[in-house]
């Protein structure tokens, strides 16, 4: 695996991943992603040679619509979800209200949200596009991901409090024990 067409393809083959981009496409919602680790441990898995899914600790759908900032709304979507989808660790945020999680400014759309999570790596999100088509969106590129390496965002390596965050991450998340091929960046500065 090298490419985005390759991660793309990776998804596209995978019935049960699809299943859950139609799913969360039914919502209708306005600028919508299924995005992080389901995209991630999807390539991690497959670089590791697992025959099983590595189990998802949630399946983040996110949505920008600033004027919706109701956290019930999103509790709404997520029982739609599970409605649909019984057993699945669904997880709807509405990124118009979760830049203030990190005290951010205020985020432009769903995109420039995901191009601040903590991780390179799992800064990524799919959808299908109103033609229904599959869209991977990767602010940062997608070679961290395939290196197996997990790095800072900009946003979070030039912020000393959002360094704490990203380090408690990792050591919280244990990816390089799921996944042992997989290397962390202390986050030191890159060039």
């Amino acid at each position: 695996m090298k490419t985005k067409e390759d991660v793309l393809n990776l998804i596209e083959k995978d019935g049960w991943m699809m299943e859950v981009l139609r799913t969360a496409e039914s919502l209708q919602l306005p600028d919508w992603w299924v995005c992080a680790g389901f995209v991630r441990s999807k390539v991690w898995d497959r670089l590791h040679g697992y025959a099983d899914r590595t189990p998802l600790g949630d399946i983040d759908v996110i949505y920008f619509d600033e004027n919706a900032l109701d956290e019930e709304l999103e509790k709404d979507y997520e029982s739609q979800l599970g409605r649909l989808m019984p057993g699945l660790p669904w997880s709807v945020k509405n990124q118009a209200r979760m830049h203030e999680a990190n005290a951010l400014p205020p985020y432009r759309s769903a995109v420039d949200a995901i191009s601040q999570f903590p991780e390179t790596a799992t800064a990524l999100g799919a959808k299908l596009d109103e033609h229904g088509e599959f869209e991977l969106t990767a602010p940062h590129g997608m070679d961290d991901l395939i290196r197996m390496k997990v790095c800072p965002t900009p946003a979070f390596e030039k912020d000393e409090r959002l360094m704490e965050i990203y380090h408690q991450r990792v050591e919280s998340k244990k990816w390089t024990e799921k996944w042992l091929k997989v290397e962390v960046d202390a986050g030191i500065k890159r060039h």
